[in-house]
């Protein structure tokens, strides 16, 4: 069997070149590939595509990579959280697809799952909808949308084996699974990695046939954007 275990993070990303459509997982903060952001800040990889769910924060997460130019186009629902984010989209300096966050979600799968194209509501009747082709379907319109695949998914999991079964945790589970599906080559780093056979079948919800490299991450910060607390 070819080993999918890597050193680092570091090694797992070094072919990544520039120009590259990156996917990312996670949600908000929680659940993203910290390290293999850190491997590609110190890359110095440029001109990428990412798709994620939201950009980070302006000193975390995909928010290190547009500050330092190395983000060309993002594909994202949420942005709300990024100051940077907003200047480079308002000022034309970054291309930005804004996705309804469930059609994100579908596209991703859809890119996983192998089918090119599907129909759905969101976002008739609004700028989401210009240039796409529009159906009726009893009685209601639907806009058609591709599917979306990526060179690279960088996931981020709870818990992984050799073999790059994973198992996500809470929140992680928002988009990471589906990315995982969806790239042609899949990185996942995880906060443990025990050996094959290790894991009940019953708990994985990323069969290893999907990834392609693994590796335990390191330092995990784990911020949260908005920490509410409750008065006492």
């Amino acid at each position: 069997m070819i080993s999918k275990v890597v050193k680092n993070a570091d090694e797992a990303v070094a072919d990544i070149q520039d120009g590259s459509v990156l996917m990312l997982g996670g949600f908000g903060l929680c659940g993203i590939p910290e390290n293999c952001i850190s491997a590609l800040l110190s890359s110095g990889v440029k001109n990428l595509t990412c798709i994620s769910n939201n950009a980070g924060v302006d000193d975390f997460g995909i928010g290190l990579l547009l500050k330092t130019r190395q983000v060309k186009k993002m594909i994202s629902s949420y942005v709300g959280e990024n100051a940077e984010f907003e200047r480079q989209l308002l000022s034309g300096e970054l291309e930005v697809d804004l996705v309804p966050q469930g059609t994100l979600a579908e596209r991703i799968r859809a890119g996983g799952a192998g089918i090119p194209a599907f129909f759905t509501p969101a976002g008739y009747g609004t700028e989401v909808a210009e240039g796409k082709e529009v159906r009726e379907f009893d009685g209601k319109k639907y806009l058609l949308e591709a599917w979306l695949k990526a060179d690279f998914s960088l996931v981020k999991a709870w818990k992984g084996d050799t073999a790059g079964n994973l198992i996500f945790k809470g929140t992680a589970r928002n988009f990471n699974p589906m990315m995982a599906t969806a790239g042609r080559i899949t990185i996942a780093e995880v906060e443990e990695l025990v050996p094959a056979g290790t894991l009940n079948p019953n708990d994985i919800h990323t069969p290893g046939v999907f990834v392609q490299r693994i590796f335990q991450g390191v330092n995990y910060e784990k911020r949260i954007e908005q920490r509410t607390v409750r008065q006492a």
